[in-house]
């Protein structure tokens, strides 16, 4: 009897560590929601989610927001950090909050993303030089 009881023990020892354990891991990930202006469409959402949570170590899931332009990003902190998924990102060929995309993975994008992207930025840049012009008065 006293050995099973020793076992039972062990066992219950055990197992409080390894759960322990398996949530001081769970704590190690970070949170953030990254502006991303350039992702217009879907076929964009699509590939940045499909990127982020396949081929970049460290990310647990990735949300891309068409309408409010942004992309909430969960990841582990041991294996990536918040500039290296924003640089992930703009090696796809997206601005990703202060880091603009990278030329050679913008002309990679599909066609209809493009000119979309281009057109979004030309309306941007043309809003900027309207609001500093300064009136003029007759």
């Amino acid at each position: 009897m006293k050995a099973f009881s020793l076992s039972l023990l062990a066992v219950f020892c055990f197992t409080a560590v390894s759960f322990a354990q398996y949530q001081q891991t769970q704590k190690v990930s970070g949170k953030a929601v990254i502006k991303t202006p350039t992702i217009l469409c879907e076929k964009c959402q699509e590939r940045v989610e499909f990127f982020l949570t396949k081929s970049t170590p460290g990310i647990t899931s990735a949300a891309v927001n068409i309408r409010k332009k942004t992309t909430t990003v969960t990841w582990l902190n041991d294996r990536t950090t918040l500039e290296n998924i924003k640089t992930a990102i703009a090696n796809l060929g997206y601005d990703a909050d202060d880091i603009e995309a990278e030329e050679y993975a913008f002309k990679r994008l599909p066609k209809e993303c493009k000119a979309e992207i281009t057109a979004a930025k030309a309306k941007a840049a043309a809003t900027v030089n309207l609001a500093l012009t300064p009136a003029v008065k007759q």
